[in-house]
């Protein structure tokens, strides 16, 4: 039986909230964080150790692509806002780029498939044990860190995104290894036409050398910051900080 994030999510809240609540006061002691996080940081120092920073991951044929390439998270963030965005065909979107950045930046979707492109045919692994691969399309995300300039002592980049979970925007986050990754892309294209909105449209990170719930969909901010200790709980992630998925997921 698989059970869903927001299943667990929910069952857990209802069956265990004196108990989540002791769990959080713990949690948020920097000592018990330093002991929980050791080894998922041993994790990432031993993945960078054998892998080379630049390794690609595997590439396929045209036809080797899925038949259909399944949604993960969230389908259609159901908003006012996104709404009138895709009743415009996402004519108004713009990405944002900020935080630690000598030069802010806002790109429409018009201004992504300007910049220098890349295409590659990727397989999508998901924690909930099913994978499918497609093409995939966009700018690299390292291109645009480029042009906005990263100030120095910026460590991370953050994602928010349209989709909402508990009333507030979906977010994730990498680190510059992967960040400046050749494979890791600002995607507004799947086999070859625009993302639908089920895929995270119009535009969703592909960090190919991690699982999927890393791969932020429906992306509206991209922040370089120096921690992440004020993104969410602490851990950079939503479902790293509800249900303690490992914040790096390498693969």
């Amino acid at each position: 039986m698989i059970v869903s994030r927001r299943g667990l999510i929910a069952g857990t809240a209802a069956s265990g909230a004196v108990l989540l609540a002791g769990c959080d006061r713990v949690i948020q002691q920097p000592a018990a964080r330093r002991i929980l996080f050791l080894g998922e940081d041993m994790h990432r120092g031993l993945q960078r150790a054998l892998t080379d920073r630049d390794a690609l991951v595997p590439e396929f044929a045209p036809e080797q692509r899925s038949p259909f390439f399944r949604p993960n998270g969230t389908r259609d963030p159901g908003t006012p806002e996104y709404g009138a965005l895709r009743a415009g065909n996402f004519a108004d979107w713009r990405l944002a780029v900020g935080g630690m950045v000598a030069r802010p930046l806002s790109f429409s979707l018009k201004d992504l498939g300007a910049l220098p492109q890349r295409a590659q045919i990727t397989r999508h692994d998901c924690v909930e044990g099913w994978s499918a691969i497609g093409k995939w399309q966009g700018p690299r995300l390292g291109d645009v860190l480029k042009a906005a300039g990263m100030r120095d002592g910026a460590r991370y980049i953050v994602f928010t995104c349209a989709d909402l979970y508990g009333g507030a925007p979906y977010y994730e986050s990498i680190d510059l290894v992967d960040a400046f990754h050749p494979q890791t892309i600002l995607a507004w294209a799947l086999n070859d036409r625009f993302l639908p909105v089920a895929n995270g449209a119009p535009c969703r990170l592909r960090v190919e050398r991690q699982l999927g719930y890393k791969h932020a969909k429906y992306l509206m901010r991209i922040d370089a910051v120096a921690s992440l200790a004020g993104i969410g709980r602490g851990k950079g992630g939503y479902w790293e900080d509800n249900v303690d998925y490992d914040w790096y997921a390498g693969i």
